[in-house]
């Protein structure tokens, strides 16, 4: 592992930031710390707002109201070019004209920085993202992946404060890019660098995330954890939008218990206030009943009404008794074949109080 310069670690700060275009708001009195160091993703559907926060922090987009903090810097109005911001974007704006060598180097280039010091920083940024000896290589002759990796390099070759990600992945394979986000992953780890990265895909910010926050029509919804934001949505809308989930209605018995129906079901959590209730059903969290489970789990009764294989799971739908469908996944292997029903053929499933959440109605 080779040795990385020292670099000032910042964090970002905004600060209500707000981006109007007439009455319509993109971007409404969002804040949010990001620790130094830290990777935070921004999530949330077409629309959310993810993209204009990202272009404010980049000083592509002025906000109308608001600020960004860089450390201790205010750089609302700065201009990109003055932002200390390394920034890594979808389509990787690579110059094809250019080696990958020139291409790495370009931001000292513009930075005028003296050309004495380019070979031994090039050296440490090819070393860096493991692409050492193609320096020479021209941007046609390399792979997807390769050239995400000359991106991330660009990006962090003048030792940034920032590092932006504007979907960096979408345009690779789904084995490419599930490879690329561990190794982003380990980089920054390596690294250290303060990394903001937008993406629409929700196992991509769980994967490589210490937070991420979701957005849903300019507002964060919630800041978290990818546990506590799996495990514990702040409302029906993020529930919805993270992971494989069913949402049933349910109504208030107490602090610790609800009704499915005419079914009691008992959780661990606090069940929240108010009649727009529903209980968050991943199907990870759902097992066969077959006596091995939790003696205190909650049983649901129902009937098979589908099968579908994928490959390493078999996602099995269940019609259930009292009214409400949702669906459970079993491994393809032996033990879950075993444990497969029939279209048409009764089932119970177990669920934890742990795993039993109910939240509010996105409102």
């Amino acid at each position: 592992m080779i040795e990385q310069p020292t670099r000032t670690r910042v964090g970002v700060s905004i600060r209500q930031a707000t981006k109007a275009y007439g009455v319509f708001r993109a971007l409404d009195d969002v804040s949010l710390e990001v620790a130094p160091s830290e990777f935070v993703s921004i999530l949330g559907p077409s629309g959310s707002g993810k993209t204009t926060l990202l272009g404010i922090l980049g000083g592509f987009v002025h906000p109308s109201s608001g600020s960004i903090w860089l450390g201790s810097r205010d750089i609302t109005f700065e201009p990109p070019h003055k932002r200390d911001i390394g920034i890594v974007f979808q389509n990787y704006a690579l110059f094809p004209h250019m080696s990958v060598g020139e291409n790495i180097t370009f931001p000292l280039r513009a930075r005028r920085l003296p050309k004495s010091a380019w070979p031994e920083k090039l050296k440490s940024a090819l070393e860096m993202v493991e692409l050492s000896g193609y320096e020479s290589r021209k941007i046609h002759e390399l792979s997807g992946g390769q050239r995400q990796r000359v991106a991330l390099a660009r990006a962090m070759i003048f030792e940034p404060g920032l590092i932006l990600m504007d979907e960096p992945l979408s345009a690779l394979d789904k084995q490419l890019r599930e490879n690329m986000q561990i190794e982003l992953k380990r980089l920054h780890k390596r690294l250290g660098a303060t990394i903001v990265y937008v993406t629409h895909d929700q196992r991509e910010a769980l994967t490589m995330s210490d937070r991420v926050a979701i957005m849903n029509k300019g507002r964060l919804v919630q800041v978290d954890t990818p546990e506590r934001l799996h495990d514990h949505p702040a409302n029906a809308f993020v529930a919805r939008f993270i992971g494989e989930a069913t949402l049933l209605p349910v109504r208030r018995e107490s602090d610790t218990l609800v009704r499915l129906g005419e079914q009691a079901l008992a959780t661990t959590h606090p069940v929240p206030d108010g009649s727009d209730l529903h209980l968050v059903v991943h199907s990870e969290k759902l097992v066969v009943a077959d006596g091995s489970e939790h003696p205190a789990s909650n049983r649901l009764c129902g009937i098979v009404t589908d099968t579908l294989y994928q490959g390493e799971s078999i996602r099995v739908f269940v019609k259930l008794n009292g009214g409400g469908e949702l669906s459970f996944r079993l491994p393809s292997n032996h033990a879950g074949r075993a444990l497969m029903k029939s279209p048409g053929e009764a089932i119970m499933l177990a669920l934890h109080p742990e795993d039993t959440v109910i939240v509010r109605d996105a409102g």
